[in-house]
């Protein structure tokens, strides 16, 4: 072996080993919860939803994944103070994974509650905004939204005919977003009830998960049959209402097993799920909480929407957990 040859084996064999130190992402081959296809850009449609029957406008956005075929869709539903734009980093992300992901705005606990008050007065606003009405618009809205899309998915030459598969539909929110979609998938509300879950949805990845004012947890969540996926940090505390990082924990002790995970994010604020700062963050971003994030989710999503058996391996075998820094925590029963 001449000396170019030995510095190109060298260049190789280092390269090699920078490959299987890279977290998570090798830890299972052929499978990368993270790939999306090369310069992806998603097609964005911002539209407007009317329900009559309330009178109510409900805004939208919808991220296209470039295939033309039949696609797994996901909901997501802002926090308390929220909009359609947010948590852009989700959207774009899943559309690239092959999913049409659509993000909801609900008036009345959006951004037009703290946009539309003098400073000084806005965490009032926001405060007076956490309130079971808003609750009962929001759940009401997750449901009209899954009948419209069933309705465009039908229409002729409307720009989602026959883009969506209906038959597999994930559920998803952050904080307010989190209550509105721990509803929607099968908490029981009252009289031993699932008073609001909706039929179509499959499975359900719940940011900043929260316990009810009343009742025992296990009687609440102890009937959970979807698969559910929680995300949480050791500093996930709101700062509007009573939920806290130790009451978020007190969730996953009370589901059933079966196809039930958490992940608790080290340092994570409850901000960590957005793209932009909250009041109360008192500490810097962790620009690899994203990162986690989306692979975790995405192979959440790819196991029990797909039934993709590899996804599978990864978020219950060594890819999750190889892709977690020292102090998360991942579990799963």
């Amino acid at each position: 072996m001449n000396r170019n040859h030995a510095k190109l084996f060298g260049h190789a064999f280092l390269f090699g080993l920078l490959l299987l130190s890279l977290p998570g992402l090798f830890a299972e081959p052929g499978y990368n919860p993270l790939a999306v296809p090369e310069n992806f850009e998603p097609q964005v449609r911002n539209m407007d939803v009317m329900d009559s029957a309330r009178k109510r406008i409900i805004p939208i956005r919808v991220y296209l994944p470039e295939t033309q075929e039949p696609a797994p869709v996901l909901i997501f539903s802002h926090g308390l103070g929220g909009s359609r734009e947010g948590s852009a980093y989700l959207g774009k992300h899943w559309a690239g994974r092959g999913y049409v992901a659509v993000f909801l705005q609900h008036p009345g606990s959006d951004q037009a509650v703290w946009e539309s008050v003098k400073p000084s007065q806005r965490m009032s606003a926001m405060q007076k905004a956490a309130n079971a009405q808003n609750f009962l618009l929001r759940v009401k809205d997750v449901s009209k939204i899954l009948d419209q899309l069933e309705k465009w998915n039908g229409e002729k030459e409307h720009f989602l005919e026959g883009r969506l598969n209906m038959d597999q539909v994930g559920m998803s929110g952050h904080s307010f977003g989190a209550v509105t979609t721990q509803a929607v998938s099968g908490q029981i509300m009252r009289r031993g009830k699932a008073l609001y879950t909706d039929p179509r949805i499959d499975a359900a990845v719940l940011m900043s998960p929260s316990l009810p004012k009343r009742g025992d947890p296990a009687d609440v969540f102890g009937r959970i049959s979807l698969p559910w996926l929680l995300m949480t940090g050791t500093d996930d505390t709101s700062f509007i209402g009573e939920a806290d990082a130790a009451s978020r924990l007190k969730v996953y002790p009370a589901l059933p097993p079966g196809d039930k995970f958490e992940l608790v994010l080290r340092d994570a604020e409850h901000s960590v799920f957005t793209e932009r700062a909250l009041p109360g963050d008192s500490k810097p971003r962790n620009p690899k909480h994203h990162q986690v994030i989306l692979a975790i989710s995405t192979a959440f999503w790819d196991s029990y929407l797909r039934k993709d058996e590899e996804a599978k391996a990864w978020l219950t075998g060594e890819g999750a957990k190889s892709i977690l820094e020292t102090g998360d925590r991942w579990q799963c029963k």
